[in-house]
């Protein structure tokens, strides 16, 4: 009998990603499927059709040196193993399909498969090329299974998001583009795992252990840094970032993925935690398995494992820095959904991981995977890493002022570390407080607004000591850039006696992860009170006095009172930063955005300070930036009132350097417009990045709301101020 000829294998790549929810993955060269679901592939035959009597198929999967052969039957009885078939109830003989079939359980990878032919007439092999395989949160059997529609859409599908940061009491919202479905992202996410330490030691192992989203997710968890591997960020906390890029510069993870794949997986610079967190999203998602951004404010890095921070104080309101551990205003890491098979039913569900490099798992700077349940249940026992992560969300702070050289007060506070837990609401672009996820917190319903805005005594910072006194430090309101810091010192006398006090007032600058700098405004003075009397003493800190010294950081306020007959102290403290002005940005014409045209933007902010800035616009690769230089003068109309100026700007397409474009001067209070000419020259390059370092990150919309800075791949367009 004449041989079977296979002209042409089809892998019917719309059909199939389009069931498999990867449509989105169109760059790539593979077919890109998820396991635990059935694909199909044609065959095209030439001069005779497929005989079921005398003809016999055979498919060969490879991952590396692992494989799997299967017969190709006429069975389509489920199997969790391998399995391929043909539909008999579909069956054309002279173009045949088969149902290629992946266990729940496969490894995630990028797999070869060939195609063996048997005839009367010998054996022929044809190789149908490569597919790649993710995990599958739709699917019920893999352990990443995710019950609803809306947390597979926002945790997997969605490519734009949120970021958090600043402090509880007056938090910023950081668009970020995940950019899981632009080019060159899927390859870098799969090459991650190839260029892991775990696989050049042992691929056949490796290869192995893919099968288990506990296994991924460390492995990616230590890749994105590169403390002890080729790993993707190069962590900087020094202020130094003339050899790379300043991290509050990145507004996504495709560039940073596809510069280090471009480099030859040499560590990209520079990255803090909330671009390890992001761009780890962006892994976690790419791979199939559900996973969201999460900020802790006030979140405690205990170095010795006690469950304790030690801050000290001098006796005037001076943060010292005499303790390793610290605590950082905001710490951004993820949560990745899953099972956890390896330690019981009742803690599945969401798994804290941190990529940014802390302190080492296992010999290596990781993090998790930790149970959230277990974390709130205070199971340290488990596996990963839950000491640690219950101790950045529930540790104790011990507050210490020294005089001397001698401990002179000692303070204990249980409600400052983890005060707020966050991530991103789905489908909406606002803060979902999920705190009562890891602790038991007294109103389970409270929410960031009720946090902003009138402080009570339970929830700000006050001590009492053995003097009786009683002091709370109160912001009168989130401080806002260009307005005085207004705050309220109340001291409470609890006994029955009068009472003479010396008042130490200490405002330091510090940056969100290190112990203060220096002090930059303090006041002194004495208060005396009667017996059983309160006082409340009001205080303010003007925009001269902070704002050539914050700039980006946050601020450290003390209050210390000392009984002057004992010279016992008592003392209180509140970390926060400033608050950028609202900046407003319109796309004209929205909903008709269309690639290769030029779109106008509107750009308006109010200059809060009290000199004149003239901005200056400077575009790096493609991104605009502004920046502030003072500068006199400024135009009023004739009663003397700033008028609001509008700027075109032409924004051009750079491949290379800096261009600098000086704008007009913006006064104190002045209105101030912008209108952006954007070229949009392809679907996958950002478009502009707005505005000084001053001004708070915020977005816009066309057709949907998508942070970020560039039409993505799903069709939104993204603008980016920071």
């Amino acid at each position: 009998m004449e041989g079977l000829c296979i002209q042409n294998v089809n892998l019917e790549r719309s059909e199939n990603m389009a069931r498999h929810r990867t449509e989105d993955f169109s760059d790539s060269k593979a077919l890109v499927v998820r396991r635990g679901a059935p694909f199909r592939v044609t065959l095209k035959l030439g001069r005779r059709p497929f005989n079921p009597k005398t003809d016999f198929l055979r498919i060969k999967v490879m991952l590396g040196r692992l494989y799997v052969v299967m017969p190709v039957t006429f069975s389509k009885r489920g199997s969790s193993h391998w399995k391929a078939y043909i539909d008999p109830e579909a069956l054309n003989l002279q173009n045949p399909t088969i149902f290629i079939h992946t266990p729940a359980s496969a490894s995630v990878g990028c797999y070869r498969f060939q195609l063996c032919v048997f005839t009367q007439s010998g054996q022929k092999t044809y190789d149908f090329g490569k597919f790649i395989l993710l995990c599958n949160p739709w699917c019920r059997e893999d352990t990443v299974h995710i019950p609803f529609e809306d947390q597979r859409e926002e945790y997997i599908q969605n490519d734009s998001g949120l970021l958090f940061m600043g402090t509880a009491m007056n938090l910023v919202s950081r668009p970020w583009s995940f950019d899981q479905y632009e080019p060159g992202v899927l390859d870098s996410c799969l090459n991650l795992l190839q260029v892991s330490p775990q696989h050049k030691k042992n691929r056949r192992l490796d290869y192995l252990k893919r099968s288990d989203p506990v296994y991924i997710s460390r492995i990616v968890s230590a890749m994105i840094n590169s403390e002890d591997d080729r790993g993707v960020l190069k962590g900087n906390w020094s202020g130094d970032f003339k050899e790379g890029v300043n991290p509050s510069l990145w507004t996504g993870s495709g560039e940073i993925l596809r510069h280090w794949a471009k480099s030859g997986y040499r560590p990209v610079k520079y990255g803090q935690c909330w671009v390890f967190a992001a761009v780890m999203c962006t892994v976690m998602r790419v791979l199939g398995i559900p996973c969201r951004v999460v900020t802790n404010f006030n979140s405690a890095h205990d170095t010795n494992g006690n469950l304790v921070i030690e801050e000290y104080y001098t006796a005037t309101g001076q943060k010292l820095n005499h303790s390793k551990d610290s605590i950082w205003n905001f710490h951004v890491w993820v949560e990745c959904w899953m099972t956890r098979h390896d330690l019981g039913s009742e803690i599945n569900g969401w798994q804290v991981l941190d990529p940014t490099p802390q302190e080492r798992s296992e010999g290596v700077f990781c993090c998790g995977p930790a149970p959230v349940k277990a974390i709130k249940d205070r199971r340290i026992d488990l596996l990963y890493d839950i000491p640690f992560v219950y101790a950045e969300v529930n540790a104790d702070v011990h507050t210490i002022v020294v005089s001397e050289g001698r401990v002179v007060s000692h303070g204990r506070d249980t409600e400052k570390v983890g005060s707020l837990i966050c991530t991103k609401a789905i489908r909406f672009p606002r803060l979902q407080n999920i705190t009562g996820d890891y602790k038991n917190i007294k109103s389970p319903t409270s929410t960031l607004a009720s946090r902003s805005s009138t402080m009570s005594e339970d929830s700000t910072s006050s001590r009492d000591s053995s003097t009786g006194v009683m002091v709370f430090l109160i912001l009168d309101k989130a401080p806002v850039a260009g307005e005085p810091v207004r705050f309220t010192v109340k001291v409470i006398n609890k006994h029955r006696v009068a009472k003479m006090m010396k008042m130490h007032l200490n405002a330091q600058t510090k940056e969100y992860n290190h112990s203060p700098l220096y002090t930059f405004w303090e006041t002194h003075g004495a208060l005396q009170l009667a017996p059983n009397e309160a006082k409340v003493i009001h205080q303010q800190i003007l925009p001269e006095q902070y704002e050539d010294v914050v700039g980006d950081n946050l601020i450290n306020l003390a209050v210390v009172l000392e009984d002057m007959a004992s010279h016992e102290r008592v003392l209180a403290s509140e970390e926060f930063n400033i608050g950028s002005p609202q900046l407003t940005i319109e796309v004209a014409n929205g909903n008709s955005i269309m690639p290769n045209k030029k779109q106008t933007a509107t750009v308006t902010f109010t200059n809060p300070y009290s000199h004149t800035d003239a901005p200056a616009v400077s575009r790096r690769n493609s991104a605009a930036k502004h920046h502030f230089h003072p500068k006199h003068g400024g135009k009023k109309d004739a009663a003397g009132q700033p008028v609001a100026h509008k700027h075109q700007l032409h924004n051009q397409r750079l491949q290379d350097g800096v261009c600098q474009q000086s704008l007009d001067p913006v006064l104190k209070g002045e209105h101030h417009t912008y209108i952006s000419d954007v070229s949009i020259a392809s679907l996958h390059k950002h478009t502009l990045n707005t505005i000084s370092r001053h001004m708070q990150t915020t977005t816009t919309k066309a057709r949907a709301w998508e942070p970020g800075g560039n039409i993505n791949r799903r069709g939104n367009i993204k603008i980016n101020a920071t």
